[in-house]
């Protein structure tokens, strides 16, 4: 059986931070049901290469007692982030092919998407654009 591994602000804020990137996290919705924001948490990370992540936990997934305890997040969308606007990676990566944005994300992917953005090198861009590949 696999583990069950729920996402907060915190932990998500966390793993970016061991990453080495700068980061902001703000919760979105309270316990009661009527909460304004559309989100359960939102965190968005900038890392020294100048690329970003803008990662939402847009609802709470509810689980059987046994699973965890009421409403959690187990899934996030993730969008990246290049000079400040949504973007593809460049071809040849796993992720964000064709699309700015990666739905439905477990922790494990997250961290492979948390990998693949801190190693990228934003001259692969231009070189793309160059070749017209990108």
């Amino acid at each position: 059986m696999e583990e069950f591994t729920p996402m907060t602000a915190e932990s998500v804020r966390e793993i970016l931070v061991r990453e080495g990137a700068e980061v902001f996290a703000r919760e979105g919705r309270s316990d009661s049901y009527g909460a304004p924001r559309d989100f359960s948490f939102e965190v968005k990370a900038l890392f020294p290469n100048g690329m970003g992540l803008h990662i939402v936990a847009r609802q709470f997934n509810y689980r059987d007692p046994w699973e965890a305890a009421g409403r959690v997040n187990d899934m996030v969308d993730v969008s990246l982030l290049r000079d400040g606007s949504y973007s593809p990676f460049p071809k040849g990566y796993p992720w964000f092919q064709g699309t700015d944005q990666e739905g439905g994300i477990d922790e494990k992917g997250l961290r492979e998407i948390i990998g693949c953005v801190k190693g990228l090198n934003p001259k692969v861009y231009l070189l793309q654009e160059l070749t017209g590949d990108l």
